[in-house]
């Protein structure tokens, strides 16, 4: 049986690989310091014999007991209302954190893929968004600690492949939404259906001209899937490519969910990007990978996760245990 190292296991993303994980036939050591992820996400392997939690934080020394094949580090805060308010430790995951991981793959000898993100592209000058492009990024703007702390991650990781010869895998997210999503994590999908879910008025982030492009979940983890277990090293774009301005999208909410809030309009953020649109060309001829799910069908599936939430879970604004870790 093949062994896994899944850090950020009880967030979003990672949570929904510890699944696909084990369906496939693996024993996965999930990894979390709960900073941003949620036990309920994981709550349901809690009992099964092919998965171990370790309740750690990567930024220190990390210790695996045993063979280990693969990791796959998702260890990170990845929503702007996190990395604004720990964005030390942002960056420390993205640097220390990587450092230890791509040390413990290398005594192991075990194949390892990090989660960049497409925010290594900034506000970008080049669209759609292709693997070749070097971004346009703000190294000391707010959002800057997410950004650098990925683009130094993918740099140290192939420094690992060209000088040790590790064998690494680099996954550049776009958008990715579906159940498991923290309601309030100040991302766009949560942040709509919440507001509509609360009777709240829907608020757009300067003129909602701006675009982006949004995969849902399963799509995405089988597209992370087949790039670790393909023989490529440099980094590969998953997203979906049907782009959608913020305004439009804000009125598939009101329709989705059958509401009559209004749209509001407040100041952009510092740094937002205008446009996000991945090019997966790479990744359907690498990979024959493309995204399967439409947006009216995962968006149902996401709406009817928010829908079933408790009336606490609708109201509370930020994770139960978010606050305690800021303070470390």
């Amino acid at each position: 049986m093949k062994r896994i190292l899944i850090t950020g296991a009880a967030g979003f993303l990672g949570s929904h690989l510890c699944d696909r994980f084990i369906k496939e036939g693996y024993f996965v050591i999930g990894m979390d310091n709960f900073i941003t992820g949620a036990i309920s996400n994981i709550e349901h392997l809690k009992e099964h014999s092919n998965f171990k939690l370790i309740e750690h934080d990567v930024t220190e020394f990390v210790k695996i007991e045993g063979e280990l094949d693969y990791i796959l580090h998702f260890a990170s805060p990845a929503s702007p209302i996190d990395y604004l308010k720990i964005p030390i430790q942002t960056l420390k995951v993205g640097s220390l954190g990587t450092h230890n991981l791509l040390g413990l793959a290398k005594a192991k000898e075990a194949r390892i893929l990090i989660a960049s993100t497409s925010e290594v592209y900034g506000d970008p000058l080049v669209h759609p968004q292709t693997e070749d492009y070097y971004g346009n990024v703000n190294t000391i703007g707010p959002r800057g600690v997410y950004d650098e702390a990925k683009r130094f991650q993918e740099s140290i990781t192939m420094a690992y492949h060209r000088f040790h010869g590790l064998e690494t895998r680099i996954v550049r997210i776009f958008n990715t939404y579906g159940p498991r999503m923290r309601l309030n994590d100040g991302r766009v999908i949560p942040a709509f259906m919440g507001q509509a879910l609360r009777g709240e008025d829907l608020t757009i982030f300067g003129d909602g001209l701006q675009t982006r492009s949004f995969c849902y979940v399963d799509d995405q983890v089988e597209g992370i899937y087949r790039l670790l277990l393909s023989e490529y090293t440099y980094p590969v774009n998953i997203g979906n490519a049907e782009e959608i301005t913020i305004r439009d999208f804000a009125e598939e909410i009101i329709r989705l969910t059958n509401t009559k809030q209004k749209i509001i309009f407040k100041a952009l953020p510092t740094d937002d990007p205008l446009q996000r649109q991945p090019d997966i060309t790479l990744a359907k001829k690498l990979l024959n990978w493309e995204p399967k799910v439409g947006r009216k069908e995962g968006m149902k599936k996401t709406f009817d996760y928010f829908r079933g939430l408790s009336k606490e879970q609708l109201y509370k604004s930020e994770h139960k245990d978010f606050a305690n870790h800021i303070k470390k």
